[in-house]
């Protein structure tokens, strides 16, 4: 089973960074990760320097197909999770995911996992919701048997999107701000926790149908951003500002950045008040529950992989 070819399609981003340390901690050693972010391949290949890695737009046809053949098993990860452009969204979530399932019929590969996300089954409307309900259809409706996972909102080594974001940002300004009251339900999911489950499903094929992954652990927002304080030992201010003013400077500075770490939709979905299922993953999967507070200090203090930081 440990050297069983494993494809990881976007496996340079967050979760496939965690995916891949802890694929090879268990000692797995044929792992493939196609991605189309140069930088962020240049970090996983200075980590993990005895992985298979080639650049790819997953979204056209290309020698990365030829990775396909042979393979066991694909964790199907890559996902355009930010940005303002339709289409960036519709490339990366859709018609690469096209590409890859055809790829998976045509070379009989018999394992696959998919990476799909909560926001399938939220009141959010934005691209990033539209196109990840569009990707996980075509999953269900290719006949490939796989557990679909669908995470919450996701921290842990390697995060430059969302608390990784939050924490580099803090530590630059002398004030924080807080949209309104900052009291936004969040059910923020270990990626360490998250890792663990794939594995569980690369291992365990009784593993399928949909998954809520869920955090175990209900916490609002301007909490989050107190425990960051507290794990990074910043001395910031953290101050509440009105919702519609804090609306305004993000979509400012989507006029000047044309791939912005938060953007207006994002911050719409973040008060969209959305709650999702909480499931005992940690029983079905056989993987414990790290504590949030726990899962701060790892992301933020661990010595070998804290410091190691993704771009956009």
């Amino acid at each position: 089973m440990k050297a069983s070819k494993i494809v990881l399609p976007g496996g340079a981003g967050l979760v496939g960074q965690n995916l891949v340390a802890r694929l090879k901690a268990k000692g797995y050693t044929n792992i493939v990760v196609l991605d189309k972010h140069r930088a962020n391949l240049a970090v996983l290949k200075n980590t993990q320097p005895d992985i298979t890695t080639e650049f790819a737009d997953l979204a056209e046809p290309g020698d990365w197909q030829r990775h396909f053949v042979g393979a066991e098993v694909v964790v199907m990860l890559q996902a355009q999770i930010g940005g303002n452009d339709y289409q960036e969204f519709v490339r990366n979530n859709v018609d690469a995911t096209a590409l890859i399932l055809e790829q998976i019929k045509l070379n009989n590969v018999p394992r696959l996992v998919h990476i799909s996300s909560s926001v399938v089954v939220s009141v959010a409307d934005d691209f990033y919701t539209n196109t990840k309900k569009d990707q996980e259809q075509l999953v269900l409706e290719s006949g490939i048997p796989c557990p679909i996972l669908r995470p919450t909102l996701m921290f842990g080594w390697f995060d430059r999107k969302h608390l990784g974001w939050l924490s580099r940002f803090m530590k630059k300004v002398p004030v924080f701000p807080i949209p309104g009251d900052g009291r936004y339900l969040r059910q923020p999911l270990y990626v360490g926790d998250f890792a663990n489950v794939i594995i569980s499903c690369i291992e365990n094929v009784t593993h399928n149908g949909i998954y809520n992954i869920s955090g175990h652990e209900n916490v609002d927002y301007i909490d989050i951003i107190r425990e960051i304080k507290r794990a990074t030992g910043v001395s910031t201010v953290i101050a509440k500002i009105p919702y519609k003013l804090f609306y305004a400077l993000i979509w400012t500075w989507g006029l000047f950045d044309k791939n912005p770490p938060f953007t207006t939709q994002q911050l719409s979905s973040l008060s969209a008040k959305d709650e999702f299922e909480v499931i005992d993953w940690p029983g079905i999967f056989g993987v414990p529950y790290t504590p949030f507070s726990v899962a701060i200090n790892e992301t933020f203090n661990d010595p070998t992989y804290s410091k190691i930081g993704l771009e956009f």
